[in-house]
C-alpha cells in the first residue's frame, strides 16, 4: 500500500510538472521526472506520506467542498464589487477572533486559506486555538465566526 502511495505521489507531481511546463523536450521531461522523484523521496524520508495525507478524507467530499468554495468566492466577489462601486463606499473594516473547530493541522490550513480566498476577508493569524480574521465589512468578518466554512471543513476531517 505504501508503494502504491509513493507511486501515486510521484505520478501526480510529474503530471503537475508537465501541466505547468507545457514543454515536451526530452531534457525538460527528464528534469521534471527527476525533480518529482527527488521531492517524492524527500517526502518519504520525512515521513509525510505516512501521516499528512490522512487529514482529509479521500473521497468526493473535497470536490464538493471545492465547488461550494468557488460559488462562495463568486458571491463574495460580487458583494465586494458592489461595495467598491457604491458612491458612498460603505466599508467598515473590522477584526474578529474566533476558535476554529478543526482538529488536524491540514483542516486548520484549509479553513484559514478558504477564508483568505473569499474576497473581502483575510486570515491575519491562524493557530489551533484561534483565528484572527480581517473583513472589509463588519458583517463579512462576523460571518466567519461559527460559519458554514468551518462546518464544511470539519466534515472533511478524519475524526
Amino acid at each position: 500500500m505504501k508503494t502504491l502511495r509513493v507511486l501515486l505521489v510521484l505520478a501526480l507531481l510529474y503530471g503537475f510538472w508537465i501541466l505547468l511546463s507545457g514543454f515536451f523536450t526530452p531534457f525538460l521531461l527528464a528534469a521534471g521526472f527527476f525533480c518529482s522523484l527527488g521531492v517524492t523521496l524527500l517526502c518519504l524520508r520525512l515521513g509525510l506520506l505516512d501521516s499528512e495525507d490522512r487529514g482529509l478524507r479521500w473521497n468526493l467530499k473535497p470536490i464538493g467542498y471545492l465547488i461550494w468554495l468557488i460559488v462562495e468566492m463568486i458571491k463574495s466577489s460580487w458583494q465586494v464589487t458592489r461595495i467598491i462601486l457604491h458612491p458612498a463606499l460603505p466599508i467598515s473594516p473590522s477584526l474578529v477572533r474566533f476558535r476554529p473547530s478543526q482538529t488536524t493541522a491540514l483542516g486548520l490550513v484549509v479553513h484559514a486559506h478558504s477564508i483568505t480566498l473569499t474576497p473581502g476577508t483575510y486570515t491575519v493569524e491562524a493557530s489551533a486555538d484561534e483565528f484572527l480574521v480581517h473583513g472589509l465589512t463588519s458583517s463579512g468578518a462576523d460571518g466567519d465566526v461559527d460559519s458554514e466554512t468551518d462546518r464544511r471543513v470539519r466534515a472533511l476531517e478524519f475524526r
